[in-house]
């Protein structure tokens, strides 16, 4: 395969597993399985395999610095715990909207906040459609139910707010694929399991076994491992736009599919929250100056090669 074809074939990878992630944390509702309980299995797991590995590659050392640290409790344990309670509280839909929507607002808020970064052109767009599709989904909402927000949709925006953070100071540090990944998962278990162990509530017992195993594999192995590498790789080959604006397809996409999967409802104002957010996140007219950029650059070629 040409070096695209394999960068489409991992965003595929990745946009089936971030997928599965929204339908899967909604199961957990239904299936009974706590946050507290879920972000142990998750850690868990993953941390009996990544250990393993590092140690039998002698590949430990940088697991002692602070980088691989506060990315775990920012994007590990704090990310999870709040993500994962949200899940409980509202349907699929909301966590394309108030999640993976303000993602990429709340990674240009924290670039600004902790290193002065300035929004772009593209950014002060989104954040427009963005607020617009919120303020009508909120009065609409309002006018339904008589309750604009939910503790739900505050724990995913917490949830974006901390993978936003996450993104930047990985970005800034320039921790590899594998060490980020590692690190986080390690540092999660080391610091999360003896705390849940010791002090949180646990209801594995109201779970069971078939529905505990799912879940800790998909969550433990494909989430935090498979997903991350899939999709690193697919930006080495596709570029960080092209990539990430196919990728983030994926949660809308899940949003949907959760109506006749879960038997969730789409209510006028969901619908507009997917829309604006969907846009805002996207950016598709970038894709436009993308498309009329590359359409130069094999001009330039096709005439550099018919000059030779």
């Amino acid at each position: 395969m040409t070096s695209r074809t394999q960068g489409y074939l991992f965003v595929a990878i990745t946009m089936c597993i971030w997928g599965g992630f929204t339908i899967t944390s909604r199961l957990n509702a239904l299936w009974h399985i706590s946050a507290w309980d879920m972000t142990a299995l998750r850690f868990a797991l993953a941390f009996c395999i990544l250990m393993p590995i590092l140690i039998y590659r002698k590949d430990t050392a940088f697991l002692w610095k602070k980088e691989p640290f506060l990315l775990a409790m920012v994007g590990g344990v704090v990310y999870c715990l709040a993500c994962y309670s949200a899940f409980h509280f509202v349907p699929a839909a909301h966590a394309a909207i108030f999640l993976n929507g303000c993602i990429p607002l709340c990674t240009a808020l924290a670039a600004f906040f902790l290193f002065k970064q300035p929004f772009d052109r593209h950014t002060w767009i989104s954040l427009v459609i963005m607020l617009s599709a919120i303020t009508i989904m909120s009065l609409l909402m309002y006018e339904q139910t008589g309750v604009a927000f939910g503790v739900g949709d505050l724990l995913f925006f917490v949830s974006a707010i901390c993978w936003g953070i996450f993104t930047v100071l990985l970005k800034q540090w320039k921790l590899s694929a594998w060490h980020a990944t590692a690190g986080v998962a390690i540092w999660s278990a080391i610091i999360y399991l003896p705390i849940y162990l010791l002090f949180l509530p646990k209801q594995l017992d109201q779970a069971s076994w078939s529905h505990l195993v799912i879940q800790s594999v998909f969550h433990g192995i494909f989430v935090v491992i498979i997903a991350t590498l899939s999709y690193v790789e697919a930006i080495k080959r596709l570029g960080a736009f092209r990539a990430g604006s196919v990728v983030t397809l994926a949660p809308f996409i899940a949003a949907l599919i959760a109506v006749p999967l879960l038997n969730e409802a789409l209510s006028p104002a969901i619908v507009c929250g997917l829309v604006g957010m969907g846009v805002g996140a996207l950016q598709p007219w970038r894709w436009f100056r993308y498309k009329d950029s590359l359409q130069r650059q094999l001009d330039r070629q096709n005439k550099t090669d018919s000059t030779e």
